[in-house]
């Protein structure tokens, strides 16, 4: 692991610059990961701030300050475009946010999702701070007045997935008592609102049965991306290898010696050293 620090000021910015990703911890390598699927050609910088994980159970007005912390940092790395890959920073900071750069939360795309596949009724299980915020039923609404939207808080999911435990019976017991109220209510699509929550969809899929759909909104959002980087003229020429994705920064705020080992399964991918990173 190397060190680093929050990149001093802001490099120059263009077509062959970044795209910056962040969460609070693993999860938003979910979706990086459908970043380097649908956009290869494309450098990334991620950021985990693993030393404050999880965002779900922090106020909104502290929310807001590590996520401007955490784009002053990217903005210092030189990105073009940002992705705010968590569901309560995107929630609770994104509508609040300066802009500066083209920036992606993950709640809209999700949302449109889940109201394309939805019948009748949508379970959403997020954090706490993304439940109280009534972020998805609010988009859901707007798109499909006609969905009823039952919310669930599933605080315990991501220090479980951050563990390592994705199949473990402990989560697995945690995570029937979760979705039992949802499912006696009889949904028909259950959106992952968080982006940890992907790393438990077998599990959860396992557990909701094959009548329910699950929205996972990384696909959702890399599409997104594609679309709004090259209206903006701001896609990468493609180059190297075909079939082989360009580079990829990994920046953690803290990690445990596994950290490593489960972004690698994440990607799919033998990933560079992690670069310990102070964001401030």
């Amino acid at each position: 692991m190397t060190g680093g620090s929050d990149g001093g000021g802001p490099a120059p910015t263009g077509a062959g610059s970044p795209i910056g990703v962040f969460d609070s911890g693993i999860g938003g390598l979910t979706v990086v990961a459908a970043l380097r699927q649908k956009l290869p050609a494309e450098p990334i910088v991620y950021l985990g701030d693993t030393a404050r994980v999880p965002y779900g159970n922090k106020s909104p007005e502290t929310v807001l300050r590590y996520t401007r912390r955490n784009l002053a940092f990217l903005r210092g790395r030189g990105v073009k475009a940002v992705v705010v890959a968590c569901n309560t920073a995107s929630a609770l900071a994104l509508p609040r946010l300066e802009r500066e750069l083209p920036t992606w939360g993950v709640i809209g795309p999700g949302a449109r999702r889940a109201a394309a596949a939805a019948r009748r009724r949508v379970g959403v299980i997020a954090t706490a701070s993304t439940v109280r915020s009534d972020a998805y039923r609010q988009a859901l609404a707007e798109l499909r007045p006609d969905l009823e939207v039952i919310s669930r808080p599933c605080p315990l999911f991501v220090p479980l997935v951050e563990e390592g435990w994705h199949d473990d019976p402990v989560t697995e017991e945690v995570a029937r008592r979760y979705l039992e109220p949802l499912l006696a209510a009889g949904i028909d699509t259950l959106v992952l609102g968080c982006t940890h929550y992907p790393l438990l969809a077998p599990l959860l899929a396992r557990i909701a049965g094959p009548d329910v759909t699950l929205v996972d909104s990384a696909e959702s959002v890399a599409a997104e991306v594609a679309a709004g980087l090259a209206e903006q003229g701001l896609l990468a020429s493609p180059g190297g290898p075909p079939g082989e994705a360009n580079g990829l920064d990994l920046c953690v705020t803290d990690a445990g010696a596994g950290f490593a080992d489960f972004a690698a399964r994440i990607l799919g991918e033998k990933t560079a050293p992690l670069e310990w990173v102070e964001v401030s």
